[in-house]
Protein backbone atom coordinates (compact mmCIF):
# COMPACT_ATOMS: atom_id res chain seq x y z
CA UNK A 1 0.00 0.00 0.00
CA UNK A 2 1.05 3.43 -0.54
CA UNK A 3 1.39 6.35 1.77
CA UNK A 4 1.91 10.13 1.73
CA UNK A 5 4.88 11.10 4.38
CA UNK A 6 3.86 14.71 4.48
CA UNK A 7 6.61 16.62 6.33
CA UNK A 8 5.77 19.83 8.59
CA UNK A 9 8.21 22.14 9.92
CA UNK A 10 9.26 26.25 10.78
CA UNK A 11 11.24 27.41 7.91
CA UNK A 12 12.51 29.55 10.54
CA UNK A 13 13.79 26.16 12.22
CA UNK A 14 16.35 25.47 8.99
CA UNK A 15 16.95 29.62 8.76
CA UNK A 16 18.56 29.25 12.14
CA UNK A 17 21.04 26.81 10.74
CA UNK A 18 25.07 27.41 9.82
CA UNK A 19 25.98 26.69 6.87
CA UNK A 20 27.60 23.62 8.05
CA UNK A 21 24.78 22.44 10.21
CA UNK A 22 22.39 23.18 6.88
CA UNK A 23 25.03 20.84 5.15
CA UNK A 24 24.62 17.84 7.64
CA UNK A 25 20.73 18.35 7.65
CA UNK A 26 20.94 18.00 3.72
CA UNK A 27 23.34 15.11 3.67
CA UNK A 28 20.73 13.52 6.44
CA UNK A 29 17.89 13.59 4.13
CA UNK A 30 20.60 12.52 0.80
CA UNK A 31 21.63 9.44 3.04
CA UNK A 32 17.59 8.82 3.95
CA UNK A 33 16.36 8.91 0.77
CA UNK A 34 18.94 6.68 -0.96
CA UNK A 35 18.08 4.55 1.72
CA UNK A 36 14.68 4.08 1.08
CA UNK A 37 15.16 3.99 -2.71
CA UNK A 38 17.56 0.88 -2.43
CA UNK A 39 14.83 -1.08 0.21
CA UNK A 40 12.37 -0.17 -2.47
CA UNK A 41 9.97 1.51 -0.60
CA UNK A 42 10.44 4.98 -2.42
CA UNK A 43 7.88 6.12 -4.87
CA UNK A 44 8.41 9.57 -5.46
CA UNK A 45 9.34 12.90 -2.88
CA UNK A 46 10.58 16.46 -3.25
CA UNK A 47 10.92 19.48 -0.70
CA UNK A 48 8.71 22.53 -1.32
CA UNK A 49 9.97 25.68 -1.30
CA UNK A 50 9.55 28.31 1.33
CA UNK A 51 6.01 29.17 2.61
CA UNK A 52 6.49 33.21 1.79
CA UNK A 53 6.55 31.43 -2.05
CA UNK A 54 2.70 29.93 -1.78
CA UNK A 55 -0.49 30.95 -3.39
CA UNK A 56 -3.72 29.41 -2.29
CA UNK A 57 -6.30 29.40 -4.76
CA UNK A 58 -10.20 29.73 -3.39
CA UNK A 59 -12.91 29.31 -6.01
CA UNK A 60 -16.04 31.51 -4.47
CA UNK A 61 -19.66 31.63 -6.44
CA UNK A 62 -17.70 30.69 -9.30
CA UNK A 63 -15.02 33.56 -9.09
CA UNK A 64 -11.36 32.75 -8.35
CA UNK A 65 -9.74 33.97 -5.48
CA UNK A 66 -6.25 33.98 -5.04
CA UNK A 67 -4.50 34.72 -1.70
CA UNK A 68 -0.65 35.25 -1.02
CA UNK A 69 1.11 32.75 1.40
CA UNK A 70 -0.30 29.18 2.50
CA UNK A 71 -4.16 27.91 3.32
CA UNK A 72 -3.67 28.39 6.66
CA UNK A 73 -1.99 30.17 9.77
CA UNK A 74 0.18 27.67 11.43
CA UNK A 75 3.40 27.13 13.15
CA UNK A 76 4.61 24.60 11.19
CA UNK A 77 4.22 24.50 6.91
CA UNK A 78 4.08 21.99 4.88
CA UNK A 79 8.10 21.19 3.75
CA UNK A 80 8.23 18.60 1.60
CA UNK A 81 6.58 15.29 0.93
CA UNK A 82 7.51 11.83 0.29
CA UNK A 83 5.34 9.08 -1.15
CA UNK A 84 5.91 5.27 -0.08
CA UNK A 85 5.21 1.63 -0.27
CA UNK A 86 4.95 0.33 2.55
CA UNK A 87 3.41 -3.13 4.03
CA UNK A 88 1.10 -1.43 7.06
CA UNK A 89 0.86 1.66 8.80
CA UNK A 90 3.71 0.57 11.07
CA UNK A 91 5.68 0.29 8.34
CA UNK A 92 5.05 3.67 7.05
CA UNK A 93 5.28 5.13 10.79
CA UNK A 94 8.80 3.69 10.69
CA UNK A 95 9.78 5.16 7.75
CA UNK A 96 8.50 8.50 8.77
CA UNK A 97 10.34 8.56 11.99
CA UNK A 98 13.53 8.26 9.94
CA UNK A 99 12.77 11.53 8.59
CA UNK A 100 15.35 13.97 9.65
CA UNK A 101 12.53 17.09 10.31
CA UNK A 102 11.24 14.28 12.35
CA UNK A 103 13.40 15.87 15.40
CA UNK A 104 11.84 19.26 15.32
CA UNK A 105 8.82 19.30 13.28
CA UNK A 106 6.41 16.22 12.88
CA UNK A 107 5.62 14.05 9.60
CA UNK A 108 1.98 13.06 9.02
CA UNK A 109 1.95 9.82 7.41
CA UNK A 110 -1.58 9.38 5.48
CA UNK A 111 -2.81 6.45 3.25
CA UNK A 112 -3.28 6.86 -0.07
CA UNK A 113 -6.63 6.10 -1.73
CA UNK A 114 -6.38 3.69 -4.76
CA UNK A 115 -9.05 5.20 -7.26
Amino acid sequence: MQYMLLIYQKDADVKALSEKEKGAFYQEYMTFTEGITKSGHHRAGAGLQPVATATTVRVRDRKTVTTDGPFAETKEQLAGYYLVEAKDMDDAIGIAARIPSARFGSVEVRPVKSM
